[in-house]
């Protein structure tokens, strides 16, 4: 029992040295982080996830996390004040490094990249959560070290980080904002992961008179995870009963098309009260305004409007067989102004 005893406290002491290097802000936590943020940006301008993930893996921003977490845990109060002020530092020189590039290259246009890490919800929360404490745990037991890279794909911040910088530097602030709230939510839910494995795993304090003090020294942490849980369960409910309704839109559309028209897209605006829903078609015949008007009563109105008005884009084709041509745009054309 001695020996097994001895043998976790080194390895708790093995673990609580490795965090405490990872916690310190230095040149290499500059460069890296930097550098992380210069490839996260192209990785964005040019849509690419595979460059996306290579910053991912370069930067080191899950180090000061994970002492923050520890620190909380373990009543030490030097490495949650060094943690927090590197890991703050950390983001700064993301954003900064972000924020040039996104004003330099000002022309490019946003990408499907950017725009997936502007509108957050419960789903990141949980991912946060999941990431953080694989995170903690592969710190914390010596065999699983090799999967730090990993973990460090599927909790890291420099993404978001970015892709909130780029929109700031064009004036969107509300992406802008978005982003930035989907990184902050991962900050919160890897370092409260992170702090419940470790206190899981018997991290609770250095000295025995300040043990059992530490869900009041995570109760901010814990208050911030309980508000974003709200905020974005309510956030990705918004998201299903928009997919619903789109869904439902799209379905009624492609059942109630007049003969050889297809549907390709449908969009969907706001003006206002009113709901705008864009339909287009490649058809041989174009819808009449008279077709428009019977059909827009079909579509059910969203939430939140009053008024709903359908629009219909008529793409023309024409439909050939081996024996002919037996549909086109033009010969309807031509048969109306002959029967006129």
């Amino acid at each position: 029992m001695t020996t097994l005893a001895a043998g976790v406290g080194d390895s708790r002491a093995a673990a609580r040295a490795n965090i405490e290097v990872n916690s310190k802000f230095d040149l290499a936590y500059v460069v890296m982080n930097g550098l992380a943020a210069v490839v996260a940006c192209y990785g964005r301008f040019e849509n690419s996830p595979a460059v996306v993930i290579g910053a991912m893996i370069i930067a080191m921003l899950l180090g000061p996390i994970s002492g923050v977490a520890l620190g909380l845990v373990d009543n030490n109060n030097d490495l949650l004040r060094k943690a927090f002020w590197t890991l703050a530092a950390g983001c700064g020189v993301v954003y900064v490094v972000a924020f040039v590039l996104g004003a330099i290259h000002h022309d490019f246009p946003l990408t499907d990249e950017i725009y997936s890490r502007t509108a957050p919800n419960f789903m990141d929360l949980m991912i946060g959560l999941g990431g953080g404490a694989a995170g903690a745990y592969a710190m914390i037991t010596p065999r699983l070290s090799v999967a730090f890279v990993g973990v460090a794909i599927a909790t890291a911040l420099v993404p978001p980080l970015a892709s909130s910088a780029i929109c700031l530097a064009r004036g969107d602030y509300r992406l802008a904002f978005g982003a930035l709230l989907l990184a902050f939510t991962n900050i919160v839910a890897i370092q409260v992961a992170c702090s419940l494995v470790m206190w899981l795993a018997g991290y609770r304090g250095i000295s025995e008179k300040h043990r059992g003090g530490q869900l009041k020294r995570n109760l901010i942490s814990v208050v911030l995870l309980l508000i974003l849980t709200v905020v974005l369960g309510t956030a990705l409910r918004e998201l299903i009963a928009r997919q619903l309704y789109q869904a439902s839109v799209r379905h009624i559309l492609e059942k109630t098309a007049h003969k050889g028209a297809y549907l390709t897209d449908v969009r969907f605006e706001q003006a206002g009260t009113t709901a705008i829903v864009v339909a287009v078609y490649r058809t041989p015949s174009p819808f009449t305004p008279e077709e428009v008007g019977s059909l827009e009563p079909r579509l059910p109105m969203p939430h939140g409007t009053t008024n709903l008005e359908l629009r219909i884009r008529s793409v023309p084709v024409t439909v050939t067989s081996k024996r002919g041509y037996v549909e086109s745009t033009e010969d309807l054309t031509h048969k109306g102004q002959s029967e006129r």
